[in-house]
């Protein structure tokens, strides 16, 4: 089979990705970063009554046309406490924000433009007609959707589906993702390896690729190389009902490479393997069933970047969420060689040039296990197959690591 350029393989994997469907009812508080699989509507009316925008005094207007107006002082209307009675002629209720507009009043003046006379105010300051009050309804009146179907929701959005009165809301199930790495050499972090052995590093940023771009993940563990155990825990994650198992390692097709063979001989169709890029030539996809099944490289870097480039936009397809915008034109640091036939993926860190503009410069060292230059860096340059060479200071197209360093 031969390799498969990265944007026919995106595209292969998305278009078969339909959105979860499966609805759940989830408490407010835990309802953050979720989708909503129904429009909301407004329980109530908001604000329920004429408020006052400000603290100051609530009268007629007609009663204070100009400065210099005396009214009497009948009373109060603060927050939960509103006044009962009815402005009458030459009349003022004391009143806070947020407090209910009394029965006859149309107008409220700021407290700092009156003045305190014996029994009363007299005002300072003219009175526009309904100045500093906020009508019923002004928000939000009952029955009306004001969050639809599809909207991710965020802190402002769940600030009104409070004020709306919703304790609960019904959202999206979040796609479950298993993870399988696989290695007899693999051990977790905080063990003692033996002379052989390495520690297992890609589950935990993949898992936490996964979770930031909306899943829910299902840890299979380290599982050796051996055919029986893989088969165990892909059995595993088939009766847990995940939407996609992600495998980590052992996806290709050496003597030790038992993950694919493995997966097809339960029963996984494979859609292909083998891309076109570097790092991370040995990803595959498949599908077991409406399971998708993707085989990342073993190495972290490798790992991480077809994580990138395939995981977090199936995720949030399945998730319903847009795609993230990684990709940006800087100016290049320094010059680049002519490429092959891969898509180079090359680490580099962005800084301002002379000029103002973002520059990114790759690292010296490339090596798909250096996990460490991977950490330092800001973007990964985006290298075309056959690209010719790109001199310092040309446009140069970068993948963000971080897609908030260009705010």
């Amino acid at each position: 089979m031969s390799m498969l350029p990265v944007a026919e393989a995106q595209d292969r994997l998305l278009s078969r990705a339909k959105p979860v469907r499966t609805i759940e009812t989830v408490a407010l508080p835990e309802a953050e970063g979720r989708v909503l699989a129904a429009d909301v509507k407004a329980k109530l009316t908001q604000p329920p009554f004429d408020a006052s925008a400000m603290d100051g005094y609530a009268l007629r207007r007609d009663d204070a046309p100009e400065p210099g107006a005396k009214l009497r002082l009948i009373g109060t209307s603060s927050a939960g406490h509103g006044f009962e009675g009815v402005i009458g002629k030459g009349e003022t209720v004391r009143i806070f924000t947020g407090a209910p507009v009394p029965s006859g009043a149309d107008s409220v003046l700021l407290q700092e433009d009156t003045e305190k006379i014996e029994g009363g105010i007299c005002t300072t300051f003219p009175v526009r007609l309904g100045q500093h009050i906020r009508p019923r309804g002004q928000d939000f009146v009952e029955g009306e959707v004001v969050l639809k179907a599809g909207t991710a929701l965020d802190f402002s959005r769940l600030t009104v589906a409070a004020g709306m009165n919703h304790g609960t809301l019904e959202v999206w199930r979040k796609p479950v993702v298993a993870l399988l790495a696989t290695g007899d050499e693999l051990l977790p972090p905080g063990s003692l390896p033996g002379p052989a052995q390495i520690i297992a590093s890609s589950t935990f940023g993949i898992a936490a690729l996964a979770r930031k771009a909306g899943a829910e993940v299902f840890d299979l563990g380290i599982v050796p190389d051996d055919k029986a155990a893989i088969s165990a825990a892909i059995g595993r994650a088939m009766q847990a009902e995940v939407d996609v198992i992600v495998t980590l390692g052992g996806a290709s097709v050496g003597d030790h490479d038992l993950v694919q063979a493995t997966l097809l001989g339960s029963g996984m169709k494979l859609d292909f393997w083998r891309i076109a890029m570097r790092p991370g030539k040995p990803l595959m996809v498949g599908s077991l069933g409406e399971v998708h099944v993707l085989g990342l490289p073993g190495n972290p870097v490798s790992s991480l970047v077809c994580g990138l480039l395939f995981l977090e936009p199936l995720i949030r397809k399945l998730a319903s969420f847009p795609p993230v915008r990684r990709n940006a034109t800087v100016e290049a640091a320094a010059t680049l060689r002519a490429n092959d036939q891969r898509q180079d993926y090359v680490r580099a860190t962005l800084s301002r040039s002379s000029s103002g503009v973002l520059a990114a410069k790759p690292f010296v060292k490339q090596d798909s296990s250096m996990m460490k230059i991977f950490a330092e860096a800001d973007c990964l340059i985006v290298r075309p197959p056959y690209a010719p060479e790109l001199r310092a200071g040309s446009p140069c197209p970068v993948m963000l690591l971080r897609p908030d360093l260009l705010d």
